[in-house]
């Protein structure tokens, strides 16, 4: 069992002092980098938590972005369209998140800029086409508000969230007002 502060295995506290800082350094940002993309910043923060000296990490990463392994602009690209998809986050919290991790407001907002006002306004759609069901069982007034509210969680802003939970809510009503098909 190893403990939160234990050094993990091909950490800079883990080698030998002999041991070259700029191979350690590699070691550790290829292992990272093998698992999942990271921006600059996040692979600074864990070669400076784990003891590598700053001159030695911004050497180190300026050689992996030269030969593109590190490419802030492409990783914001791959980002927005992840969650956009899979978590239906809107524009403005896609652009937080990208500032959190570090990428640079430039490649940040060229990211976000991908995904047009239709797109959003669908992509909501979608989040609250899925929810109707779950809230059937309140007043409509209730049901109204709690999906106006799981859109503006995720970022959308409140006249897209009203509009879009109002056509939703306005397409159900005329469904279920239809004559069954004999």
């Amino acid at each position: 069992m190893r403990y939160v502060n234990e050094p993990t295995p091909g950490s800079a506290a883990d080698l030998q002092d002999d041991a070259d800082p700029e191979q350690v350094a590699r070691t550790i940002l290829l292992r990272r980098l093998s698992v999942a993309p990271r921006t600059r910043k996040e692979l600074a923060d864990d070669l400076r938590k784990r003891g590598v000296p700053d001159d030695v990490t911004e050497r180190v990463l300026d050689r992996f972005t030269e030969v593109g392994l590190v490419d802030d602009a492409e990783y914001a690209r791959m980002w927005v369209a992840s969650r956009q998809r899979t978590r239906g986050s809107a524009r403005s919290v896609l652009l937080q998140e990208l500032r959190m991790k570090g990428v640079a407001d430039d490649d940040a907002r060229a990211a976000v800029e991908t995904i047009d006002d239709d797109s959003e306004r669908a992509r909501a759609l979608a989040l609250v086409s899925a929810k109707l069901a779950s809230t059937a069982r309140f007043e409509p007034q209730v049901r109204r508000r709690r999906l106006v509210s799981m859109l503006q969680r995720r970022g959308y802003r409140q006249g897209v969230a009203l509009s879009v939970v109002d056509e939703a809510l306005g397409d159900l009503l005329a469904q279920e007002s239809l004559p069954p098909d004999d």
